[in-house]
């Protein structure tokens, strides 16, 4: 008689459930990785419309302006300037250091899911045939995010005055 063996051995049982959970941990990190970089995608894009919504209110505030006074500016958070309709208004960085945003003379230009934690606005006086242009930096990140999700954003950009 023949003596034969049916079935399979505890070591080769063991050797395909290693084998089994050594490709579902590499399976869960790659998905892991897409979704930290799909997160990392979205807090980027809340801070980057935040900032360029209240970059393009004041750009098109600040280009029309009557003036800027005082220019130079003694406060980098704050710059006032005089509307195309000759009304006295101004934009602010509020709550530097805390949960800072972006303020206007009627409302507030960021929401309240971003922090702007640097914020300067600086005005620079016309010289010779160059008009008086405003200097607006800003650094903002997702408030909602944490980690290597969170966004931080820099933005920077230098406005002429039309009417000079």
């Amino acid at each position: 008689m023949r003596n034969s063996k049916l079935g399979v051995s505890l070591i080769e049982i063991i050797i395909v459930v290693a084998i089994f959970s050594v490709l579902g941990v590499l399976v869960s990190r790659v998905i892991l990785t897409t979704l930290r970089g799909s997160n990392r995608s979205e807090s980027l894009v809340r801070v980057r419309e935040n900032l360029d919504y209240a970059l393009a209110v004041i750009e098109r505030q600040i280009r029309n302006a009557d003036g800027v006074s005082p220019c130079p500016n003694p406060d980098s958070l704050r710059i006032d300037y005089k509307s195309s309709q000759g009304i006295s208004t101004y934009f602010a960085c509020m709550n530097i250091g805390s949960v800072g945003y972006i303020a206007s003379g009627s409302a507030r230009l960021t929401s309240d899911e971003i922090n702007i934690f640097s914020c300067s606005f600086v005005c620079s006086p016309a010289s010779g045939k160059v008009p008086p242009s405003v200097s607006v930096n800003l650094e903002a990140r997702d408030i909602n995010a944490t980690g290597i999700e969170a966004a931080r954003v820099t933005v920077a950009t230098k406005i002429f005055l039309r009417t000079y």
